[in-house]
């Protein structure tokens, strides 16, 4: 493998890494109490995608590729909340950048990735369906945790949010969640002992 082939696939780490720093809009919009990079939200996305693949006995690979790199374009034009989206060709901006990223990749990377984009943009498959409701759902718990913490704005995507979602799996997820309290799991691990 060549240095210039090495260099392009460290580039490609590098943006992926860049998600740590660049913050969630969407989040800062509301006042939210914390700030949430692009990195957190693509990880649970991806572990809500890999669940919601096996309950709807979906391809995990696939799924776990469109959430991993839904968002890697917001390394070069960041996170835009949907009042931006009133204002700017988002989507456009969206897939330049991402093809700008990918298009020049070596190997089999370049090629899957711009294949595994294209059809998570078409909504068709099981697998499209899913990283998609798994992005919506990452936002919904999101929001039930900082609902939990007191945060109440929050409870705002609950209104239009859950209408999103596609697969009988991620709104049976979410209306468990509802009743849910996100904290409990780490109470009930952390109770002291005589």
């Amino acid at each position: 493998m060549s240095r210039s082939i090495n260099k392009k696939i460290l580039d490609l780490l590098a943006e992926a890494g860049a998600l740590k720093r660049v913050k969630r809009s969407g989040w800062w919009m509301t006042g939210s109490p914390t700030d949430e990079s692009v990195a957190e939200h693509s990880f649970r996305c991806a572990v809500i995608g890999y669940v919601l693949a096996g309950m709807e006995k979906a391809d995990p690979y696939k799924v776990l590729l469109m959430t991993l790199f839904n968002d890697i374009h917001e390394a070069r034009i960041g996170d835009s909340h949907k009042v931006a989206h009133r204002y700017i060709d988002v989507r456009s901006a969206e897939k330049s950048a991402f093809s700008d990223q990918v298009d020049s990749l070596p190997l089999f990377l370049g090629k899957e990735l711009s294949a595994i984009r294209k059809e998570h943009d078409g909504q068709k498959t099981i697998e499209s369906l899913i990283a998609r409701d798994a992005g919506i759902l990452e936002c919904l718990i999101q929001a039930k945790e900082f609902l939990d913490m007191g945060f109440k704005k929050a409870e705002k995507f609950f209104k239009t949010a859950p209408s999103h979602l596609v697969t009988e799996s991620a709104r049976e997820i979410w209306k468990t969640a509802l009743n849910w309290d996100s904290g409990e799991w780490w109470e009930r691990l952390g109770k002291f002992e005589r």
